[in-house]
């Protein structure tokens, strides 16, 4: 049931992730050098170009624009509450002289539909139409990517997802004024039931993923 993880009803953000390769579609090598056991994949497509283009599609990405184009239902979002342990590093001034802590958790962006905003810790719960059938499949963002020219996120699987693994949304705009999306991901059957199924589950990743690719064109009004 949404909102519940197991049987003790432990809060989902205390839920530990079903993989422990947190992290690893950042790695240049990862089609290369999967996490042990693991299937890489990744996939990208021209959106366009020009700065306008990178600012609009990057913030429907981070909206949740990519789920929700591909036909996927994102439900029971809970953004990460702060903690008195996180710790973010320090803001320096211009000379580089430390001036102060760094937020670790910045006040929480909402949607103009009133949906939180990705951000890093969220979690949700996605839920992928296939074959007649609904798809079950909590996740939690375990990164952001804010640089000059890239921004995404990578969310990763929890307990009661088919799959086992994680995966990354980054909208990219490169130096020939081009701006793509690139879609990467790890990921292997979560129990002996998908492995029955592994044919079946892989189609439904594929098509996901085209979805994915598509949802952020112009035609799709990103």
């Amino acid at each position: 049931m949404p909102g519940t993880t197991t049987a003790r009803s432990v809060p989902r953000s205390e839920v530990p992730l079903s993989y422990a390769a947190v992290g690893a579609t950042q790695a240049e090598d990862l089609l290369y050098f999967p996490p042990k056991g693991f299937h890489p994949m990744e996939r990208r497509a021209r959106l366009g170009s020009g700065t306008e283009r990178f600012e609009v599609a990057s913030a429907k990405l981070m909206a949740w624009g990519v789920q929700r184009g591909a036909g996927i239902t994102v439900g029971d979002i809970q953004p990460a509450g702060p903690s008195t342990t996180d710790y973010a590093g320090l803001v320096f001034d211009e000379s580089g002289t430390p001036v102060g802590p760094r937020a670790a958790h910045p006040e929480q962006g909402y949607g103009e539909d009133g949906t939180p905003l990705v951000s890093a810790g969220t979690t949700a719960e996605l839920t992928v139409r296939a074959f007649g059938l609904r798809f079950r499949a909590p996740i939690r963002v375990v990164y952001l990517v804010n640089e000059p020219g890239r921004i995404g996120f990578a969310y990763g699987t929890l307990p009661g997802h088919p799959e086992s693994g994680e995966e990354s949304f980054v909208v990219e705009h490169l130096s020939d004024d081009s701006v793509w999306i690139v879609v990467r991901a790890f990921s292997r059957p979560s129990t002996w039931f998908y492995r029955l199924g592994l044919p079946v589950l892989r189609i439904v990743q594929a098509r996901a993923t085209r979805r994915y690719l598509r949802a952020l064109m112009p035609s799709k009004g990103a």
